[in-house]
């Protein structure tokens, strides 16, 4: 079982760029790990997955391909969105998650654990 707290989100100009992690409390070699958004008064969306161990694969929503970056390192249990050119529409609060398996996909029920979210938020 992992514990995960996300960090990095803030308030950030439109075209700007952030990058947020999350910090696992255990070892995430053998998880998948992604990344998901949620907007006021919208359902919550699938944004970027990475494989486990040397995360060889990678996914990402198509309107969050080319600017968005998933990335882990294993030895800091910790993974990383690097969010660039960044819209208002990516306004959002933004969780980690975690799947002890290859790949989970895009779906969030696939995934059993969940950070507490930060909030990103892209002024125009």
């Amino acid at each position: 079982q992992v514990q995960l707290v996300e960090a990095g989100g803030g308030l950030v100009q439109a075209g700007g760029s952030l990058r947020l992690s999350c910090a696992a409390s255990g070892r995430i070699w053998e998880y998948c790990m992604g990344w998901f958004r949620q907007a006021p008064g919208k359902e919550r969306e699938f944004v970027a997955a990475i494989s486990w161990r040397s995360g060889g694969m990678t996914d990402y929503a198509d309107s969050m391909k080319g600017r968005f970056t998933i990335s882990r390192d294993n030895a800091k249990n910790t993974v990383y969105l690097q969010m660039t050119s960044l819209k208002p529409e990516d306004t959002a609060i933004y969780y980690c998650a975690a799947d002890q398996a290859y790949y989970s996909g895009t779906q969030g029920d696939k995934y059993d654990y969940w950070g507490q979210g930060t909030q990103v938020t892209v002024s125009s």
